[in-house]
Parts: structure tokens; sequence; C-alpha cells
């Protein structure tokens, strides 16, 4: 699994709004506290809002919001949708694959299936709402470091 910018950067967005249920944030706001080219952004939350992730709201007060509680989109959702499968090495894939013709004598085949399931396990199992609350713990721990530089 390889996360690219786009991923990284739909990661952080689903995130900062993860931040802000209930206040539809502006294009703008997101890509400044999440430092994402603004343009790059508009194409993202398109491609969430077609994934399911995301919605728009018009108007003066408009914005993105998500479309589902926080609690219910886990990381694995969201990689698997703007990235594709979490396996490391495509042999391994459980869906469309390419078995190899060794893969019954291959060590190699059986550590990437146990490194794949693993990943599948671990991003399938944090919610944005966690990862949002293990965001404030560090800010908080953040902000006790600066206070003692003062």
């Amino acid at each position: 699994m390889k996360i690219t910018f786009k991923g990284d950067y739909a990661l952080k967005a689903i995130l900062e709004l993860s931040a802000r249920v209930g206040a539809p944030q502006r294009i703008e706001e997101i890509a400044k506290h999440q430092d994402i080219p603004v343009k790059f952004l508009e194409q993202i939350l398109l491609s969430l809002k077609k994934g399911g992730f995301v919605r728009s709201l018009r108007g003066r007060s408009g914005g993105y919001e998500l479309a589902r509680a926080p609690e219910k989109i886990t990381l694995g959702q969201v990689i698997r949708f703007v990235e594709g499968p979490v396996e490391p090495i495509g042999c391994v894939l459980k869906k469309g694959g390419t078995r190899c013709d060794f893969a019954d004598r291959c060590v190699l085949h059986d550590v990437f299936d146990e490194i794949g399931v693993y990943l599948a396990r671990k991003v399938d199992s944090l919610t944005f709402a966690e990862l949002r609350d293990r965001q404030k713990k560090k800010e908080i721990q953040g902000k006790k470091y600066l206070d003692y530089s003062i």
C-alpha cells in the first residue's frame, strides 16, 4: 500500500471535517488548516462526495461536511476508495489479484499475505472519530511543550 498526495490530502480533509462536525467548512478553510493546495482539494472533495463521504451545502453558511458520522467512517474505507487495495503486493489481493504459479510454495507470498491482513485489520478498525480524538491529544501535548518555552 502506498499513499499518494491525493490519498494523504483526502485523509486530512476527512479528519478536518471530523473535527468540525455540525459546522460546514469552506474549501479555503480546510486547505489552510491542513496545508492542501485549494485546486487539488476541490478535486478531492468532489471525488469524496461521489464516494458518499462528504456532502456540500450551498449558500452563505455553506461548505463541506461529512455525509456520515466520523464514527461510521474508517481509515480503510477512505484509503480503498482513493488509493485502491491495502494489500502490499498484487499476488495476495483477495479480489482481482493475479496469483502466480509459485504462490503455494512461495514464502514471500505468505509473508506479504500476513502483512496485508494486518494492514487491513488496522485501517479498518480506526474510525475518524478515533483519529480526531488522537489529533486533539497531540495538539494539547504540543501546546504543553510550547508553554515550557515561554
